[in-house]
């Protein structure tokens, strides 16, 4: 019997990792109505629940779960067992709520903290199964039972492998996107236009331009006037006579 219940119990952990992205240590939201329940049935929740899920567990409450057995005093015994766990922040630290409340309240709706809660009420468990990925757990025959699926759940898997719908962490990685990029639900950008910013010129353009200077002519080198002067020596001028002399008188 035991066996079987390990089969369920990984299936339905299986369905949850592979279609809600949910991780170890796996966080698990518990009340006062479920150590109750331990507590009558001699269930060690600490040391069961870890070998029940496969995994690594974080077992946690709410201040508003606490704040509810202390006003109970028939269930000192859950107290002391449910203050053992962490305390994670809830929106009603002025003002307490029920547990019930305030835990539907943790999950925001998607359960993108990847929560399990184990809870008695039943109440709590028909509100939370309207909110797809979240794996409920209860005590039952003095045994610790993980619910399979919800068909909320079920019918928000077929959905998105339809193509109809995105997944709560696909979702959750959208909207990051969004408020990195700064852009509204609506698709249009918040805030003020990004004002250019303005910069100095260039100091290279801020020079004086420099005059151009005519070529140069190369310098005539020592053969290039020697044989300069041997073409003028070479040259006759027209009629290609030169100068007449005189004759000389007779004695």
């Amino acid at each position: 019997m035991t066996i079987k219940r390990q089969k369920k119990a990984k299936k339905n952990i299986n369905f949850y990792k592979h279609n809600f992205s949910f991780r170890e240590p796996f966080q698990i939201l518990i009340d006062g109505t479920f150590c109750q329940a331990a507590l009558k049935n001699k269930i060690q929740i600490k040391e069961q629940m870890p070998k029940y899920l496969m995994g690594e567990v974080q077992l946690c409450t709410t201040n508003c779960a606490l704040k509810e057995l202390e006003s109970l005093k028939d269930l000192y015994g859950a107290k002391l067992i449910l203050q053992r766990y962490q305390v994670r922040n809830c929106k009603h630290f002025k003002n307490p709520v029920s547990a019930s409340e305030c835990l539907h309240s943790m999950l925001e709706g998607t359960n993108s903290h990847h929560y399990f809660v184990a809870t008695q009420d039943q109440e709590l468990t028909a509100g939370l199964k309207k909110i797809p990925g979240v794996p409920l757990m209860y005590i039952i025959s003095n045994t610790i039972v993980l619910d399979k699926p919800s068909q909320c759940s079920v019918n928000h898997v077929e959905a998105v492998a339809l193509g109809e719908m995105v997944t709560p962490a696909q979702q959750q990685s959208i909207n990051s996107l969004k408020e990195v990029q700064g852009i509204g639900q609506d698709g249009e950008r918040r805030g003020k236009k990004r004002k250019r910013k303005i910069s100095n010129p260039n100091p290279l353009s801020c020079l004086k331009k420099k005059k151009k200077q005519p070529p140069t002519q190369p310098l005539k080198t020592e053969g290039e006037k020697k044989k300069r002067n041997r073409q003028r020596k070479r040259s006759k001028p027209e009629g290609g006579k030169g100068p007449s002399l005189k004759p000389l008188p007779n004695p």
